[in-house]
């Protein structure tokens, strides 16, 4: 009974276990995904910062090789960063969406300065289109265009390090997820290898007890079967010679000497005869009718 009432509740423990430690491998590994996807988008962000600064250097260096030069040919990276800016801005602004006021303060910073930078640059290549070229130079002289890369750099490189801080941080929240999701994996595995194990040899024992009991059953049943047959052989025998005997003489009696026998020993004669019949009747019905037929035909 204990035994049993054991497998009752271990089985059920250890599929809730399996159950358990499914859902704790889900959840670790949707936060495992979570970490890397912030991780991916930190590097996004990155990469977004690299490639605002690019364009403004871009920008600046083929608007200083036209003023040098007068080439139109050197203002074709200025011509293709204009291009990129914007969308190179979106993807940030997107970026740092979700991130702390003081990044999306300085992402603003920085999308000001690009304007006032490219605002700066297309009049001194107006100016020496036109033709002035010592003014557009002395525009340059001004170090206003320095002024503001110089502030689009130290924001570039604000940015940067936050990003680089929010990237290490989720690099450590990965680590630290890596190792509880290999703790809980080994120590759920063991846990459910040894309930595993627990069941198992008591499922063997069970059985194994259970084949002694039935083994034990069958001897009893046999030594039963054995009795029974000989309290057949005897129904079969010696009982049936001793109620035909009975039924027999108590006939004979009534047949022979009914006349001469007193009202009560006609009475007792008569009820012989019938506990002979109801005895006979009895031991067919405990015989059965099989081990009757066989007694018909010897």
């Amino acid at each position: 009974m204990i035994r049993k009432a054991a497998l009752q509740v271990g089985v059920p423990a250890l599929l809730a276990f399996m159950v358990w430690n499914a859902y704790l491998a889900v959840n670790h590994l949707k936060r495992m995904q979570e970490i890397a996807a912030l991780t991916l988008e930190s590097s996004k962000i990155q990469a977004d910062i690299s490639d605002v600064e690019k364009d403004l250097t871009d920008m600046e260096t083929g608007q200083r090789g036209y003023l040098l030069t007068g080439d139109p040919a050197y203002l074709q990276p200025y011509t293709d960063a204009n291009g990129r800016i914007e969308t190179d801005f979106a993807g940030l602004r997107a970026g740092l969406a979700k991130r702390a006021q003081s990044e999306r303060s300085l992402e603003s910073q920085l999308e000001s300065l690009s304007k006032s930078k490219h605002a700066e640059m297309e009049r001194s290549i107006s100016l020496r289109q036109q033709g002035y070229r010592h003014r557009s130079f002395v525009l340059v002289n001004t170090n206003e265009g320095k002024e503001y890369m110089d502030e689009v750099r130290r924001i570039v490189a604000s940015l940067s390090s936050a990003e680089s801080s929010n990237f290490a941080t989720f690099d450590k929240e990965r680590t630290a997820a890596l190792k509880r999701v290999l703790s809980a994996t080994i120590i759920a595995n063991s846990a459910l290898l040894v309930l595993a194990a627990c069941l198992f040899a008591l499922s063997r024992r069970h059985g194994r007890l259970l084949g002694e009991e039935a083994a034990q059953s069958r001897q009893e049943l046999a030594v039963r079967d054995l009795q029974l047959e000989k309290l057949t052989s005897a129904l079969s025998g010696q009982a049936r010679s001793n109620i035909t005997a009975i039924n027999t003489n108590s006939r004979l009696l009534l047949d022979n000497y009914g006349g001469f026998l007193p009202r009560q020993g006609h009475e007792y004669a008569e009820q012989m005869k019938e506990a002979a019949i109801q005895m006979e009747q009895l031991r067919q019905d405990l015989v059965g009718p099989a081990l009757e037929t066989n007694e018909t035909a010897a």
